[in-house]
């Protein structure tokens, strides 16, 4: 039996959740935009991904209130993509499925992330252990590990080697 385009018959929250973001692009766009990423070109040039397809997925997820397309500049129109409440929800997910493709794919640590507060390193599930709370995406420090590629060919990749709080717009060397 084939497997269908959509979950249409599925009576199931985890279904109806991978309509907006089961596709093998979204969550790493997404994943961008908690890291700062904002705009077309850097997604572009992080990603690594076809035009048309990061095209498509932007558009999605600001139709799915995931994004929301802000102006930047007038003159030419250029917009970049800002995450919603609802698309920072997705932090947890996030996280949660790097920890685990690190725990049973690739030992490499790519990333840490700390509690700005206080500087402790997040718990498995986003805790701050120091501070017995849930840390907010705006309140975590993402600091550059030692697996990462120390000499990166994307701007992005490159502003991402110094360590930036979750959410806060990548500042690259690109003009």
């Amino acid at each position: 039996m084939a497997l269908g385009k959509d979950y249409a018959t599925q009576e199931c929250s985890i279904a109806r959740a991978l309509e907006i973001v089961g596709e093998r692009w979204t969550l790493l766009v997404v994943r961008d935009a908690l890291y700062g990423v904002r705009r077309y070109n850097d997604f572009l040039g992080h990603l690594g991904i076809p035009r048309a397809v990061l095209a498509a997925r932007l558009q999605m997820l600001t139709e799915e209130g995931v994004l929301e397309k802000r102006r930047y500049q007038e003159s030419p129109p250029r917009d970049e993509y800002v995450l919603t409440d609802r698309g920072i929800e997705l932090w947890p997910v996030v996280r949660s499925l790097g920890r685990w493709g690190r725990e049973h794919y690739d030992k490499t640590v790519l990333r840490a992330f700390r509690h700005t507060e206080c500087g402790t390193e997040l718990g498995p599930y986003g805790e701050c252990p120091a501070c017995a709370s849930v840390v907010p995406p705006a309140d975590i420090l993402m600091i550059p590990g030692p697996g990462l590629d120390p000499d990166p060919v994307d701007p992005v990749s490159r502003a991402l080697l110094k360590p930036k709080r979750l959410l806060e717009p990548v500042v690259t060397d690109q003009v």
